[in-house]
């Protein structure tokens, strides 16, 4: 059954949790989804690649996107700028596509105003002292990072009553199952089914 516009997905969670991986794990082996690449000012980790993981731009041309009105919705978290851009999502949905945005909480506040009928999942870790694990064993983020993440985890956390779905990230395997439940369901909702497809295939008068 033919859809003619993708549906759009607001991941979220506290830094730590591993929204990114499971993301990413997703777009591998699901068909039909993508991972919107956001614009950020931070710098790259090791490993991390341009357009591939962020596009990574200074301060000042971030600002200018602004200026023009590019991003869907932006944010300053942990003293970088974060960014949507409306460009990429538009034309992924356009061409049916599926979209998974990974964004913070702040981001994911302006996306209900704006785009209200996306769907919003929270990834939560098990504990806070599995949180702290995992930020501690990335190597890459300085003790006063590490200190201000899990600061801000708390209030991050609190606004998951805001989204439809919430998955405890245990395992990866466990997660990601999860995620493409929510996808699978979201597909064959009534709201997304092309109504038009159904007219000409099995209500048509003879």
């Amino acid at each position: 059954m033919r859809r003619n516009r993708g549906n759009l997905f607001v991941i979220s969670a506290p830094s730590g949790a591993g929204k990114t991986t499971l993301c990413a794990m997703l777009c591998e082996t699901f068909p039909n989804v993508r991972h919107s690449v956001s614009y950020t000012t931070r710098a790259p980790r090791p490993g991390e690649t341009n357009d591939v993981h962020y596009t990574f731009v200074y301060a000042d041309e971030f600002r200018t996107m602004i200026g023009k009105g590019e991003f869907i919705e932006w944010a300053e978290v942990h003293g970088n700028f974060y960014g949507t851009s409306r460009k990429r999502i538009e034309e992924m949905m356009h061409a049916g596509l599926d979209v998974i945005l990974d964004i913070d909480v702040q981001g994911a506040k302006q996306m209900r105003e704006k785009v209200p009928d996306s769907t919003f999942v929270f990834i939560l870790p098990p504990s806070m002292d599995v949180l702290r694990e995992r930020l501690t064993g990335r190597m890459s983020d300085s003790d006063e990072v590490i200190r201000r993440r899990l600061k801000n985890a708390g209030d991050e956390i609190r606004e998951y009553k805001n989204y439809n779905y919430v998955i405890v990230n245990d395992t990866l395997e466990a997660a990601l199952k999860e995620l493409i439940s929510i996808i699978i369901a979201e597909r064959v909702k009534i709201s997304k089914v092309d109504r038009d497809w159904i007219e000409r295939n099995f209500l048509k008068e003879e």
